[in-house]
């Protein structure tokens, strides 16, 4: 990674020009008698000194060529390329000049220079060449020596990184993408269909936020400003977009409204259109810089990078979820072991909502911001960060990383070597790359999704319903979204090893609940589901896919609890409904047995009800036994569905 540190050479302040220490200094020396060699010396530091830099080079450059042996002249060329921004020259004048000089205390800020230079440019071997000798030779007081050290670990840890690479090196994404000069911060919806990144056209220009359509064959297609709503005079930066692909937070800064100098602000999409853009507010955003954000597959956690007051170091991780009430919470600092002493930036959190993925340089890396990857191990709590490894991490500043909901493929920004005649590293162009995820670097949980849209199951017209999912063995609801009031479209991600419980719910409508079982990863494929929901009207039902019971059994299973408090809230919406409760069976079995064991089934749900404080004169339950199947019991899945509770309106 590439170390984005000044200097360690005092800068003397002269008319507006930095003149490097040594040329300001008193009494430089070169080692040498010879008249000729210096003449050269002393005409280079008056060159320097009336900072007239292109000539002292000149007069070095010829010093080096009469008398190659002289380290001096090396040295200070290279503090003069380092002044002017030419690091690549400035390094190798710096590594020949030292190298032909003994060592010496003298020299133990050159020897941290070098060690910078060479960390800047991923030469590991002389940066801890020059480390060691900086620490050898520099006062134990100095405050860098305590950098060198740790430079001296990301030195050890980048060498065995490479030499035991994780994956293969991320591959630039072809036309028509990466066609600005800087393009950065990539994320996809949980489909895989959009990808969402930040353009900018020149150094020079603003941020504006682009989507591109992925093709069946894995291309991209001709991005496009994602709206004239979004895409403004003002700046917007990095962006983030749930997992349907509804929910957009963006960075802009300097707007009328904002709370700091750069804010977050939301957007959410009804159909094709966005809406104007709103200022997360003060919950959210603060006097400083807020940026980088990360939704969570469902739109409700939104995690963000921030150089508020309260912090760990320069730039921390923060997180805030969307409350029932609509708002934001105020944001909390993720705290350690995520947020570290230095810069801890750029967070991603996988659809999985298991794994979060942030840049820092705070940790032992391969030298500047690296890569890491850090599991949630409670509602609050992560583990320890662990260094995504060589090739993802370079001795360069890594910018951002972003992952698929299947874990298959993985998207990052990159800087690229620069034209001739740029100096500056936040000028040179920066492009989109993507990469096959190394089995090490994938999220704990991968993930699918279904997807579909919500009807009205007598019109056939598409509505705006509320979509949730619980973790049945923990009663948690995991996601919660909305489908679009146009289209009716929605999206869920899911994750294997999870048994869920789905609801699709709207005003005036019975409930939808539908089940998916991933916990023995039999298959994890996405789904398309369209959803009809039927009216709170008379003679309407619905099947109740999320109670369980043992085989031949009618006690309910601690799993049902979700399912079971989804009915009392029904009941107590609509206090006026009437229902009936329903058990049904396969065929397996005689009558008898079978009519028993679904009017026992149909009693448990039942009592439930009654004991969570329905009236029992709403309810009445009976059993059916075999006599209404939905399927042939011909197979086992028809005979599944066969053995079922309903809810029928009366």
């Amino acid at each position: 990674m590439r170390c984005l540190l000044s200097a360690p050479l005092v800068l003397v302040l002269s008319c507006g020009m930095l003149v490097p220490a040594e040329v300001a200094a008193q009494g430089a020396r070169l080692s040498t008698t010879n008249s000729k060699a210096r003449n050269l010396w002393e005409k280079a530091q008056t060159q320097a000194k009336d900072r007239d830099f292109g000539k002292a080079i000149e007069t070095l450059t010829l010093l080096n060529q009469k008398f190659p042996s002289l380290g001096e002249p090396y040295l200070l060329k290279g503090s003069l390329l380092k002044a002017m921004g030419e690091n690549r020259p400035a390094f190798d004048a710096y590594r020949d000049g030292l190298g032909k000089m003994a060592l010496d205390p003298a020299r133990a800020n050159d020897y941290y220079t070098l060690g910078e230079l060479a960390m800047s440019f991923g030469d590991y071997t002389v940066a801890a060449d020059s480390y060691k000798k900086y620490i050898k030779t520099a006062p134990k007081s100095q405050r860098n020596v305590g950098r060198a050290q740790r430079q001296l670990q990301n030195c050890e840890f980048a060498q065995k990184a490479m030499a035991a690479p994780i994956g293969v090196q991320p591959e630039r994404l072809s036309e028509p993408l990466n066609t600005f000069r800087f393009q950065y911060f990539p994320a996809l919806t949980a489909d895989n269909r959009f990808l969402l990144y930040t353009g900018r056209p020149a150094a020079d220009s603003g941020e504006d936020l682009f989507i591109s359509r992925q093709n069946k064959d894995g291309s991209f297609g001709q991005p496009q400003q994602i709206s004239t709503a979004i895409n403004t005079p003002y700046n917007e930066g990095a962006g983030t977009i749930s997992g349907d692909g509804k929910t957009l937070v963006f960075a802009s800064c300097d707007r009328p409204n904002s709370v700091g100098n750069c804010d977050l602000y939301i957007s959410r999409r009804t159909g094709n259109a966005w809406s104007k853009p709103q200022n997360l507010g003060r919950n959210v955003n603060s006097p400083e810089w807020d940026s980088q954000p990360t939704l969570s597959a469902d739109g409700r956690t939104l995690y963000f990078t921030s150089t508020r007051r309260g912090g760990k170091g320069q730039e921390d991780i923060y997180v805030t979820t969307l409350g029932t009430d609509g708002n934001w919470t105020v944001a909390r600092n993720l705290g350690t072991p995520v947020n570290t002493a230095g810069k801890d930036m750029a967070p991603f959190i996988h659809a999985s909502g298991t794994t979060l993925y942030y840049v820092t340089d705070g940790l032992v890396g391969m030298g500047g911001l690296d890569v890491y990857r850090c599991e949630q191990q409670g509602a609050a709590t992560w583990g320890e960060p662990q260094n995504l490894g060589y090739p993802l991490n370079t001795f360069e500043n890594e910018a951002s990383l972003f992952i698929a909901s299947d874990n298959r493929r993985g998207f990052c920004s990159r800087s690229r070597a620069a034209e001739p005649g740029v100096r500056k590293e936040q000028d040179r162009p920066v492009e989109l790359f993507g990469f096959e995820v190394p089995k090490e670097v994938r999220s704990r949980e991968t993930s699918t999704y279904t997807q579909g849209r919500v009807f009205d199951a007598i019109t056939k017209k598409p509505i705006r319903a509320d979509v949730q999912l619980y973790d049945l063995n923990t009663d948690e609801l995991v996601q919660y979204v909305g489908s679009d009031a146009e289209n009716g479209e929605y999206t869920v991600v899911l994750n294997e090893g999870r048994q869920y419980a789905m609801y699709a719910a709207a005003d005036k409508y019975l409930m939808k609940s539908l089940s998916f079982d991933y916990s023995d990863k039999r298959s994890f494929d996405p789904l398309t589901l369209d959803i009809y929901l039927e009216p709170v009207r008379a003679g309407r039902s619905i099947v109740l896919n999320n109670l369980f019971f043992d085989t031949k059994q009618y006690e309910l299973k601690p799993k049902s609890r979700t399912e079971l408090n989804r009915l009392v809230g029904f009941m107590k919406q609509y206090p006026e409904v009437q229902v009936e409760i329903s058990g049904h069976t396969d065929d397996v079995g005689s009558d008898e047995d079978n009519l028993a064991l679904s009017q026992n089934r149909a009693k448990s749900v039942y009592s439930y009800l009654v004991s969570q404080g329905v009236k029992a004169d709403r309810l009445r339950y009976r059993g059916y036994g075999e006599t209404k199947p939905l399927m042939a019991n011909d197979s086992e899945s028809h005979r599944q569905q066969n053995r079922r509770i309903e809810l029928r309106i009366l």
